[in-house]
């Protein structure tokens, strides 16, 4: 992103023009998860240079915050990094109304749509006081997701009235989030000659009736609040076995549990030890809650009725499930293509980053 000097004027172009001018200088500054330094600096230093917002930083993360009026705290979030780069993706470029480059519409074009409102809304004089959260290393473990330490540091977002993580969502606004959790599952064996298998035992063969079990086992539609999630198990990883000729004496799948909202992280663990029965030894590795249904928050039934959004469930696991965890109502709401996150050759619909826009600068003014 090109820094303009302290005593430059505000961008005067036209906000679609803006929006895509943000997009194309986010997409081309790498941020892959864990080298998001470099992007946190020039985000830092422009936000430094709008006088009207607070900036803190924590870590590879920034906070800020626009004047405070005791009106209802509406806050954006927007996570900065990306997933590593996919072998055989092109360079960036635009085509036509497409603008392909990493992170295009995971999450870069949400963060050019906060962005923009940050540098354009009048914020005297709107009816909700706002606060902006660009935070690193959403896209691996929760443990080291930098969401944590931000709302560790600044105790006052707790007292959102509602927040959007701009996620991508089609600009449909997307309730709750499933759980996730990952568990290695170990079995275990002796190892043998191949050629006299009966002298070991096959930790791969052991691990057939559970596999076999997974299999054959359908996703679990649970209703929440009117919406359906689905429960599902998937293997997605597996290792084992040191050499064609050895029976192999240990083998591990790993098992990822998507859980509908309401339950547990808890309950969830004890789904997995019910199914697993004590055939493999089990290590929960990676463990993420479940994100409340806030479709009784007064703000979103406004931000709804004020923009026609399309409501629907995600399927997916997202920061909403945090902020759920300290209080924090929060929906997902972005301009992003869900069907692009992660993808080789991944690109953003540049006028759906100019209705995300519209959509917000309605309901934050007011309608």
């Amino acid at each position: 992103m090109s820094t303009p000097s302290p005593s430059s004027p505000p961008p005067v172009e036209g906000v679609e023009a803006r929006l895509d001018a943000l997009c194309w200088e986010l997409v081309l500054m790498p941020s892959v998860i864990t080298e998001e330094a470099a992007l946190c600096d020039e985000l830092e230093l422009r936000a430094r240079l709008l006088e009207r917002v607070e900036v803190e930083r924590v870590g590879n993360s920034i906070v800020c915050r626009g004047p405070r009026k005791g009106r209802p705290l509406v806050t954006l979030f927007g996570h900065i990094d990306t997933v590593p780069p996919n072998a055989g993706s092109g360079p960036a470029r635009r085509e036509g109304d497409r603008l392909y480059g990493l992170g295009a519409s995971d999450m870069k074009g949400g963060i050019a749509v906060m962005w923009a409102l940050m540098e354009r809304l009048d914020l005297d004089a709107l009816p909700y006081d706002l606060a902006w959260v660009y935070y690193d290393q959403e896209e691996g473990p929760y443990t080291n997701n930098g969401l944590g330490p931000v709302l560790e540091r600044a105790l006052w977002l707790r007292e959102t009235a509602l927040a959007f993580c701009l996620e991508p969502s089609d600009n449909a606004v997307q309730v709750g989030a499933v759980g996730t959790l990952h568990a290695e599952l170990t079995f275990l064996g002796k190892a043998a000659h191949s050629a006299r298998p009966w002298q070991g035992e096959n930790a791969i063969h052991k691990a057939g009736a559970v596999l076999l079990e997974l299999a054959g086992r359908p996703p679990v539609a649970v209703d929440c609040g009117g919406f359906c999630f689905r429960e599902v198990m998937s293997v997605t990883m597996a290792q084992g076995g040191r050499a064609r000729n050895v029976i192999p004496d240990r083998f591990v799948l790993n098992l990822n549990y998507r859980f509908a909202p309401g339950k547990s992280v808890e309950d969830a663990q004890r789904d997995v030890l019910a199914l697993v029965g004590g055939r493999a030894e089990v290590d929960f590795t990676d463990l993420c809650p479940s994100g409340r249904v806030v479709t009784h928050n007064p703000l979103l039934q406004r931000f709804v009725a004020l923009t026609g959004a399309t409501v629907t469930a995600k399927q997916a696991w997202t920061d909403v499930a945090r902020l759920g965890a300290v209080g924090i109502d929060a929906v997902n709401f972005g301009p992003g293509l869900t069907s692009q996150a992660h993808q080789r050759d991944e690109y953003v619909d540049l006028p759906l980053l100019h209705q995300g826009y519209a959509m917000f600068h309605r309901f934050l003014t007011g309608g």
